[in-house]
């Protein structure tokens, strides 16, 4: 095998490490802040519930959403916006590696999900469970 090949080889290698420990590195500060702010045991299952839990939807009376609203039931698949029918890139990190690689980003996505699905911001509690749930798909 020539150099450059394994040159390429291990910088392709190093890139894809290096994705997945920042993954894992902003899921794992993003819980540590959740429970400096009082959470904790955060719980993948009650994540899930949260997760498929129907809500009033109330731009449309009798209507309801929930997550799999926007993102779809296969978290490796794109959704689409309800609204614009916009494409939603894959929410699982096994299928979109750039997933909870931002800890701006993660918290921007929160706040806007949850005042759309909830009616309200999520809670620390809330936000580690949807983490713990999500983290592994």
């Amino acid at each position: 095998m020539k150099q450059k090949t394994v040159y390429s080889i291990a910088i392709a290698l190093a890139t894809t490490m290096y994705i997945g420990v920042t993954n894992a590195d902003t899921v794992d500060e993003r819980l540590k802040a959740y429970t400096a702010e009082g959470a904790g045991n955060f719980s993948a299952q009650a994540g899930e519930k949260l997760w498929i839990k129907d809500f009033p939807d109330t731009e449309n009376p009798g209507k309801v959403r929930n997550c799999s609203t926007c993102h779809g039931e296969d978290l490796t698949k794109p959704g689409k916006h309800a609204k614009t029918g916009k494409k939603i890139d894959p929410l699982a990190p096994s299928a979109n590696k750039e997933r909870f690689t931002d800890a701006k980003f993660v918290e921007k996505w929160f706040k806007r999900n949850c005042k759309w699905v909830l009616d309200r911001e999520c809670t620390a509690q809330e936000k580690g469970d949807f983490l713990m749930y999500l983290r592994n798909k």
